[in-house]
């Protein structure tokens, strides 16, 4: 018997924003895994913060991806309501979330990290192309524009422009794209992503909400890295996710430059937990099933909210 068998726990699903879709699906998966361990799941599809909760919830289990699920407003009002759940808490997924906040922190802290410039819509930036533009404030890279000349600096500014009058010009970094899960004081096994197409874009991450419209990805997991640069990518992911006050989980994305220096892209608080997504992979390759990758992320998020 596990330790949660019998428990209720409510899996908030959907969200208001444009990963929806994936929050279903994620959603899908993570309460047919509690399920499959003897827990009771009542699923919550959450538009806003106008939600009920049923009662006698031993936690809820958030995985809500983008806006109001991963960008701390979903965790200020459970903690108003004195809900515990899992994951960050709001200060911590407030700051993770922002993608100009969390450049800052690493900068701050020495966690490595692409030259970048901050400007407003309307501004042209300094540096010069190839660079990429951001909205700081979407998931699952939503609202990024890579601008490989300046005739295109233009059109990627109007286009990133609609999610955001401030605006994140990050230096395009070429290599390997890798990406590495935490789970608590844990790094899992290094994904190296193969898009088939430009960049490990919305497109690319989740084909299946767009079939037959080409994208998809390859992941080689573990990568292939020699031991040195795996382990020193794993303590950088570490430091990046103490770097946010992280405690729970996390996916920290990287690029790995030929000449082997590293930089980190972000943080993701609640990545994708679809039957292709990259968190679930990596700890298949840590020898960490689904269903127990979904009991530890309760466990660690009970851990935290025990602690004063």
């Amino acid at each position: 018997m596990n330790a949660h068998e019998g428990k209720h726990i409510a899996v908030l699903k959907g969200g208001p924003g444009a990963e929806r879709d994936v929050s279903l699906a994620s959603a899908a998966g993570v309460a047919k895994a509690l399920r499959s361990r003897g827990m009771e799941v009542t699923e919550i599809d959450v538009r806003d913060g106008n939600f009920a909760l049923p009662e006698n919830v031993e936690i809820a289990f958030n995985i809500i991806h983008g806006t109001l699920g991963e960008d701390g407003e979903l965790q200020r009002i459970l903690d108003e309501r004195g809900v515990v759940y899992t994951g960050e808490g709001a200060a911590g997924s407030r700051l993770a979330f922002d993608k100009i906040a969390t450049k800052q922190t690493f900068v701050k802290h020495g966690v490595p990290t692409a030259e970048f410039e901050i400007i407003q819509a309307g501004e042209r930036p300094q540096m010069p192309p190839p660079f990429v533009v951001k909205a700081p404030r979407q998931g699952s890279s939503v609202g990024v524009s890579i601008v490989k000349n300046a005739e295109q600096i233009d059109a990627a500014l109007r286009d990133v422009a609609q999610y955001d009058e401030t605006l994140l010009i990050e230096k395009f970094v070429p290599g390997k794209e890798l990406t590495v899960g935490v789970l608590g004081e844990l790094a899992l096994p290094i994904i190296e992503i193969l898009p088939k197409q430009d960049f490990y874009d919305f497109k690319n991450k989740y084909p299946f909400l767009n079939p037959g419209g080409g994208g998809g990805a390859e992941h080689l997991c573990p990568a292939s890295l020699d031991e040195a640069t795996t382990r020193r990518l794993q303590e950088i992911a570490l430091a990046a996710h103490r770097a946010l006050g992280l405690e729970v989980y996390s996916r920290v994305d990287f690029v790995l430059r030929p000449d082997g220096e590293p930089f980190v892209l972000e943080i993701n608080t609640i990545p994708g937990m679809t039957e292709v997504s990259l968190l679930p992979e990596a700890a298949a390759a840590a020898g960490i099933s689904y269903g127990e990758l979904c009991e530890r992320i309760i466990e660690l998020s009970l851990e935290k909210r025990r602690t004063p």
